[in-house]
């Protein structure tokens, strides 16, 4: 049973004390001096027949009281967020976090006013013995307290459903009793290094927080060019402007006034360029032009659009695995958790889309043959046949009991080898003869399918352990015209995703055209009023 059956009943518990509206309100910080100052604890220790009674008070399923159980019985009953001379230290910690998590995030709805005026006095007197009775409620709500926020923060936004969002990979699983106790256990220790959210989610978090900077600013205006393009050597005043533009977001190094489109510009549009996945030909045209007026909001919700991405997949794959990012138009080789290589593919079409799930590579196909679709058949190839009686021997193509296949060689459109990982969507990486595509910036032409732009290395990466796969090998079954099944002896996971934005290894913030509208209709519910 889902966690989030645990916060049916957390309005009666949080709430009965709550005083007016709490929307918009920006919760302070305890500070520094709520902690222990002689850092010398003295545990406290409470009644187990006083938490099964505090329990049996509450509505709550059996799956939500057993995982607050659970934890103070790991802990013999000691109190996690006091100790006798006061707040402890990791309750600071906790709603420090907290608060970080409501500014950035900008989802109050697990504020706690009652906690908060507890807090605020804390903030306001100091450190001091709390009372038998009021500590004790505290410590509960705390408690619970903490795994609200971890499934928000961790877990996502529950009223996502990622199957209607076309998300077919399942949701990581979540220890939070783990998270907690190491929480409660590590004073002093970096909480991101143990939160269970992907490294990617924790960059995110960060270019967020400079990008809320930039609007806290003013954000960018829009330009509004005097002509269709401009490169180096031009010299007019809305040079001025876009130099502005290209320093708030660190593709233009250092600060310049000046209206001459002038090489350390030209570096800079080639910077944005890069990030954007557009033609770095260092000119403002129509396409970046596009991409530097969208405002500043829309980027702003495509960060948290992926970073919501981000805590649905798991914190850090271990192992070897394949990461494509289907509007990034990239497949990524990680080798024992690590970047190992990369390479250009394409995907489907708007109207054919590639799936968003995730699988495990189990077969190398060499010289395959391609096995016509049903759609494909009906759509194209039948039509194609009457118009010319020779079409199949043109194309060489047979039938195979019902089923139209092409014979390996140079006109099959999966190349010389497909890599399969079985899937109810019928998707798999293959090669392709039409070469040309991979130098396209955005690349949906398939049908569905990834096409790779070097096939023969990634079969050579995924056989490298198998000694008798020599390069000699590899390329005599690619070009045997014979089919040749190769069953891989490790498991390797492969992950079609989908992510519009993402900081890069070295640091920079990319963005990416949402192809497919998955953006859009996520937005429409993470933002709707």
């Amino acid at each position: 049973m889902k966690l989030f059956t645990l916060f049916l009943y957390l309005t009666l518990v949080f709430y009965g004390c709550k005083q007016g509206n709490s929307n918009g309100h920006t919760a302070k910080p305890f500070r520094d001096t709520a902690i222990n100052p002689s850092n010398s604890f003295s545990s406290l220790f409470f009644d187990s027949a006083a938490m099964e009674q505090y329990l049996s008070s509450l509505k709550a399923t059996d799956t939500a009281k057993n995982l607050f159980r659970n934890f103070y019985i790991q802990r013999n009953y000691e109190y996690a967020w006091f100790d006798s001379t006061g707040v402890a230290e990791q309750a600071v910690n906790f709603w420090n976090l907290q608060e970080n998590y409501i500014a950035y995030s900008g989802d109050s709805t697990i504020f706690n006013p009652y906690i908060q005026r507890w807090a605020d006095s804390i903030r306001a007197n100091g450190p001091r013995v709390v009372p038998d009775s009021a500590r004790l409620n505290i410590e509960w709500q705390l408690t619970i307290q903490f795994f609200r926020y971890a499934d928000k923060a961790y877990a996502g936004n529950r009223k996502l459903d990622a199957r209607s969002l076309e998300w077919f990979i399942p949701r990581k699983k979540i220890d939070y009793l783990s998270v907690l106790d190491t929480l409660v256990k590590e004073k002093g220790k970096s909480i991101s290094s143990y939160e269970p959210v992907n490294q990617q989610y924790r960059l995110l978090r960060d270019q967020l927080m400079k990008y809320y900077g930039i609007r806290a600013n003013g954000g960018w205006k829009t330009l509004n060019p005097s002509k269709k393009k401009y490169i180096l050597g031009d010299s007019l005043p809305e040079i001025r402007q876009i130099k502005s533009r290209l320093f708030m977001t660190g593709d233009l190094k250092t600060q310049d006034t000046g209206i001459v489109f002038n090489k350390s510009l030209e570096l800079g549009v080639k910077n944005f360029q890069r990030r954007y996945g557009i033609k770095e030909d260092g000119a403002i045209g129509g396409g970046t032009l596009s991409e530097m007026n969208k405002p500043i909001d829309f980027r702003i919700r495509q960060i948290l659009v992926n970073m919501e991405r981000m805590r649905w997949v798991p914190a850090e794959p271990a192992g070897d695995f394949i990461l494509v990012n289907i509007p990034q138009f990239k497949l990524h080789v990680f080798e024992e958790g690590k970047p190992a290589f990369n390479m250009n593919v394409v995907v489907g079409t708007t109207q054919n889309n590639t799936v968003i799930f995730t699988g495990k590579l189990k077969y190398v196909v060499f010289s395959p043959y391609w096995n016509v679709p049903p759609s494909i058949l009906k759509k194209e190839i039948l039509p194609a046949m009457k118009r010319n009686p020779d079409y199949l021997e043109k194309n060489d193509m047979e039938w195979y009991g019902d089923q139209l296949r092409q014979r390996p060689g140079p006109q099959n459109p999966l190349g010389y080898i497909k890599f399969l990982f079985p899937n109810s969507y019928n998707i798999y990486l293959h090669d392709t003869p039409s070469k040309n595509l991979f130098n396209e910036t955005k690349r949906t032409f398939s049908h569905g399918c990834i096409r790779i732009s070097d096939a023969r290395k990634l079969a050579k990466w995924i056989l490298r352990d198998e000694s008798s796969w020599t390069d000699p090998a590899i390329d005599n079954a690619m070009y045997s015209g014979k089919e040749k099944f190769v069953t891989i002896k490790k498991d390797i996971t492969v992950f079609v995703g989908y992510f519009t934005a993402w900081v890069d290894r070295d640091g920079n913030l990319n963005f990416r055209d949402d192809i497919y509208g998955h953006d859009r209709r996520m937005a429409e519910k993470m933002f709707e009023k």
